[in-house]
């Protein structure tokens, strides 16, 4: 048997989808839910780029569904199934504790595997790609753009774990488990996605970091955006593994991989936005809004602070995210 048939063999027990029909056929037949739109998303990871060569497989499968199903959350969809785009390299056990991974990820998130392609890769780096298919509602799914002067930006959850975990996977050192964790396994959040993304007049994940994300919407809004640096949520391991200083928040501000949500909401909605956080469990915070004008301005308790050079990941400026 071909490393390629013995792989799909192995994909097979997590494309149990009717739509997927048993991997046996070139495409997927997939039926839109009744009276719902789709959301369709495509995110790759490049070995040496998003991921460490030294990385688990099975993390590395995990994160590459979380990182869009993290997509699919900022829409506010619910997922509904994927694509694979692989490629086979000289070791079977990893691409086995690959599809380990797979399964593991589609069984925590219910997203069936449709289908995708195999290739060889050699010897080279890996490079991994993954479309995730969502629904949404009819008029659903709220873009960058929609912020208005006078909303707020929310943050659901926390900023700068995943890199403080990547920085000491970079540095061979052992960390805190839970930083460690975030970079390695990041928690897309769909139910807050679900939930409070129907308020929203403008959304995204923050991926590539806190800065950078918020920017972009404040750009395709067409308005200014404030980030008040001490409202940024710090989860307590991170402050007590980097601090809580400046130098710490903006460091967890710039670093990206935190897959929370920022989303732009009026400021009337605020109250609403709360309760449905709370009745999901999900910790929210406002850190700032948006105004006439363009561009972004940080604040550290009520002081005016420079706005660092880096804002967030770029592909081409950093060797790994």
């Amino acid at each position: 048997m071909s490393d390629e048939a013995a792989f799909i063999d192995l994909l097979k027990g997590i494309a149990r989808n009717p739509a997927a029909r048993g991997l046996m056929d070139d495409a997927a037949l997939f039926v839109p839910p009744p009276g719902r739109g789709l959301i369709l998303t495509h995110d790759m990871l490049v070995e040496g780029v998003h991921f460490l060569s030294g990385d688990r497989p099975a993390d590395v499968a995990w994160k590459l569904v979380a990182v869009n199903l993290s997509d699919l959350a900022a829409k506010g969809a619910r997922p509904e199934g994927m694509l694979l785009g692989y490629m086979l390299g000289p070791d079977r056990a990893w691409d086995a504790a690959f599809v380990a991974g797979l399964a593991a990820v589609s069984d925590a998130f219910g997203i069936p595997l449709l289908g995708g392609d195999t290739v060889s890769a050699g010897r080279g780096p890996r490079a991994l790609g993954l479309t995730a298919i969502g629904s949404v509602p009819a008029g659903g799914a709220p873009a960058r753009a929609g912020a208005t002067p006078g909303d707020d930006l929310w943050v659901t959850g926390t900023i700068g774990d995943a890199g403080a975990g990547l920085a000491c996977a970079l540095a061979g050192r052992t960390g805190p488990a839970a930083l460690l964790a975030a970079y390695h396994r990041p928690q897309p959040q769909i139910a807050a996605g679900a939930a409070l993304v129907p308020l929203a007049r403008a959304s995204a994940d923050v991926s590539d970091g806190l800065l950078i994300d918020a920017a972009r919407i404040a750009k395709a809004s067409g308005c200014a955006v404030r980030i008040d640096l001490d409202r940024v949520p710090l989860s307590p391991d991170l402050m007590a593994h980097a601090g809580d200083g400046i130098d710490a928040r903006l460091a967890a501000v710039t670093a990206g991989d935190d897959y929370v949500l920022l989303i732009a909401v009026a400021e009337g909605d605020a109250p609403e936005l709360r309760a449905r956080a709370d009745a999901i469990g999900v910790d929210i915070a406002r850190i700032g809004g948006f105004s006439a004008g363009e561009g972004l301005s940080l604040h550290h308790e009520n002081r005016s602070i420079g706005v660092p050079d880096r804002l967030g990941y770029q592909h081409g400026a950093t060797a790994i995210r």
